[in-house]
Order: C-alpha cells, then sequence, then structure tokens
C-alpha cells in the first residue's frame, strides 16, 4: 500500500463509523474537489449498496455556475438524493440583513440555513471535506467534531481520538460534524483525483475569465460584486484552486489545463489554497474560528 492508499482505507473506515453510529448522517456539498472526492470515497465504502445519506447543498445565491451545473450532473450520475436549502430564503423568513459592500460575502448567513437545515431534517452528524492543512482553525478539529445544541464549535470541547477510536455520542440538540479526509493534503486530493480519474468542475483548470485586479487578487467579474468606475477589468487566463462563493473566491493566473500540470503547479506553490485565494478568510487573524463558533461549517 502507498501512502494515497493508507488515506483512502482510513476515509472509507471513518465513512462506515459514521454509518454505524449516527441514525441520521448527511454529506455536505459544495460543487468543489473536497466534497467531490468525498461522494467518490462515499459510494466505495458502500458498494455495491449506496452511501446510506441524502447530500445537502447551502446555496448562497452567489455560486459559480459551472459549480451548480456539475452537482446536479453528479448526483444525477450517482443517483443520491440532493437537498438543497437557499440563503436568500433564510434572509427573507428570518428578516435577516443581507450582506453588502464591494465583495458581499453569504459565509456567515450561511450558518443560519445550515443550522435551520439540520433543525428541519434531524440530521446527526454532517460529514465535509474539511482538511487540517487548509486553514489553523480547521487544524484544531477532531475527526468527530462535536457541536452543542446551538450549532457552536468550541476547541477545549472536543475528544480525544487515540487509536483511531471515534465517539459519537452526543446529547439531544447536539450534532457532529464528520471530516473523513482531515488527514490529506491539498496535493493528497488532487493525487487521488488522478488516480481515480475522478470528473472535476472546470473551474479547476486553465480558462479565460474577466475579472476585477483588487489589493493583487483577481475576482471574477459577476452580478453580485459592485463594479465601479475606477476597477481595472481584465480578460485574464485563471483557474481556480478551492471553489467558494464568486463574491469571495479569488482566481490565480495560470495555464495549467490538464490535471498533470495542475499537480506540478501545486507541489511548486509556496502559498496554501485558502491562503492564496479565499478574501473571506482575511477579514481577521481568526475570521474562520469566528465563523465555527457561530455554525459555521
Amino acid at each position: 500500500m502507498d501512502h494515497i492508499d493508507i488515506l483512502e482505507a482510513e476515509a472509507i473506515f471513518i465513512f462506515r463509523e459514521i454509518a454505524g453510529q449516527f441514525s441520521k448522517p448527511v454529506l455536505m456539498f459544495s460543487g468543489g474537489k473536497d466534497s467531490t472526492v468525498l461522494i467518490h470515497l462515499a459510494m466505495k465504502a458502500f458498494y455495491p449498496g449506496k452511501p446510506p445519506f441524502t447530500v445537502l447543498h447551502i446555496d448562497t445565491g452567489h455560486n459559480f455556475p459551472e459549480a451548480l451545473l456539475f452537482r446536479d450532473k453528479l448526483v444525477e450520475r450517482t443517483g443520491l438524493q440532493l437537498i438543497v436549502r437557499k440563503v436568500a430564503d433564510t434572509i427573507k423568513e428570518k428578516k435577516i440583513a443581507d450582506a453588502t459592500g464591494k465583495f458581499p460575502s453569504r459565509n456567515v448567513l450561511q450558518s443560519h440555513t445550515l443550522l435551520d437545515a439540520i433543525k428541519e431534517f434531524g440530521f446527526d452528524a454532517c460529514i465535509g471535506g474539511g482538511r487540517r492543512d487548509e486553514e489553523k482553525a480547521r487544524a484544531k478539529e477532531r475527526i468527530f467534531s462535536l457541536r452543542n445544541d446551538k450549532g457552536a464549535w468550541h476547541p477545549y470541547s472536543q475528544r480525544p481520538e487515540l487509536w483511531d477510536l471515534y465517539n459519537g455520542k452526543i446529547h439531544k440538540g447536539e450534532n457532529v460534524r464528520a471530516f473523513p479526509i482531515s488527514n490529506w493534503s491539498e496535493i493528497d486530493v488532487w493525487h487521488y483525483i488522478r488516480r481515480e480519474k475522478i470528473e472535476l468542475p472546470a473551474l479547476y483548470f486553465a480558462h479565460e475569465r474577466k475579472c476585477i485586479l483588487y489589493n493583487g487578487r483577481l475576482i471574477a467579474v459577476s452580478e453580485y460584486i459592485t463594479i465601479d468606475k475606477h476597477d481595472t477589468i481584465v480578460n485574464k487566463k485563471v483557474r481556480y484552486r478551492t471553489v467558494g462563493d464568486m463574491t469571495c473566491t479569488a482566481a490565480i493566473e495560470s495555464n495549467a489545463e490538464t490535471m498533470n500540470e495542475v499537480i506540478f503547479e501545486i507541489e511548486n506553490s509556496a502559498v496554501s489554497e485558502r491562503g492564496e485565494t479565499r478574501m473571506d478568510d482575511r477579514f481577521s487573524d481568526a475570521a474562520m474560528e469566528d465563523r465555527k463558533l457561530k455554525g459555521y461549517f
């Protein structure tokens, strides 16, 4: 067995632990590479049957159209049941102020929609593609990350996971966020995608796109951002290392059009994927942790 075989075996073991310990798990799906790999692993874990859970997408309304198209094709191909809950509906129902500004991010607001969906369907475990190498707050996570009855995460409440023993015991109202690929790195994910021939949205490969050059970052021109008369609009060959909202995810200049070229580019990058592309993590040194305390995934 090589390194990737070991990571795959661990993830499959975790998926089966989730199915064994929880009564109503759900897989969180964004349309990105990590959640796509999760679906591939889940299909392997329960083959020849289907995974014993549904797929949930929290739609912020600021998604890349390519990601939504890919999402719909993937669930159709796999036969998995998809549940979509929209942040726009939450804003209307709860009379919450929408995000504003030049690049209005709904990342904080989607926590309300997620917590409402957990309550609506009675989900006791939400499976996500978070990895420890992404960001310092995620490095504090356990594989089974306990959330209290308000959906909040507290690092001091996390349980030890010695010898790959996962404790899924929860009280009424609590839930667990489970991360089967927590121990993977970005390059591990790409090596696995190449080995398994996993299809991804075209966003991950170099393409021409109109962008605003803002503070050294390339933000896609879209209806969701405010374009001022002094903004510089450029047409660049770009790709995305991570897929979030169009309002808070920057592209990188790239000529990497194939899987091998993308892997070579990542192996020679000195900056993490979120560090290079996610504007919403730069509001403060604890931006991600602050959101997780409020129920963010």
